[in-house]
């Protein structure tokens, strides 16, 4: 049976592999593998056949209606009319929304990526027979393992 757990590259990851070998499993058959961690930014736009989820034009969308509506209404009292004032609010609204929501995706969500969540750093695979997985699985979750998988060999 295969073991597969990811863990961060830490104190902890020795004391798991060392107390697997002093529970019987042999260095042969406990294989770590570093993993190398994404270092260019994400992507700020979506592709066809890529996306994040999140939306850069809903912002400026509700803006653009909130200001077509406030464009229309003062339209009437100044020289080209409510429909040209109602398509110029339309147009400044929508780009002062995807103005906001550029700076909020590109400064204040950047920082709160950094911060969030522990980031796998090394899988380790593990070679054990049926009978030790359950305390080789314990082992690697009591030494803050990130994900566990087993594989039965057949």
């Amino acid at each position: 049976m295969q073991l597969f757990s990811t863990l961060e590259n830490t104190i902890y990851l020795e004391m798991a592999i060392s107390m697997l070998e002093k529970k019987g499993i042999k260095k042969e058959n406990i294989y770590a593998v570093p993993l190398d961690n994404r270092k260019e930014e994400r992507k700020l736009f979506d592709t066809l056949h890529r996306s994040d989820g999140t939306s850069l034009i809903d912002i400026g969308l509700a803006l653009a209606t909130a200001f077509s509506v406030v464009g229309a209404s003062i339209g009437f009292e100044l020289a080209l009319g409510p429909i040209y004032w109602g398509l110029i609010g339309a147009f400044i609204g929508f780009v002062i929304g995807v103005i906001i929501r550029l700076f909020t995706e590109r400064v204040i969500k950047k920082k709160k990526r950094l911060l969030k969540g522990k980031h796998s750093e090394v899988i380790v695979i593990i070679e054990c027979e049926e009978t030790q997985a359950e305390l080789v699985e314990n082992i690697l979750w009591n030494h803050f393992a990130i994900g566990v998988a087993k594989v039965t060999s057949k």
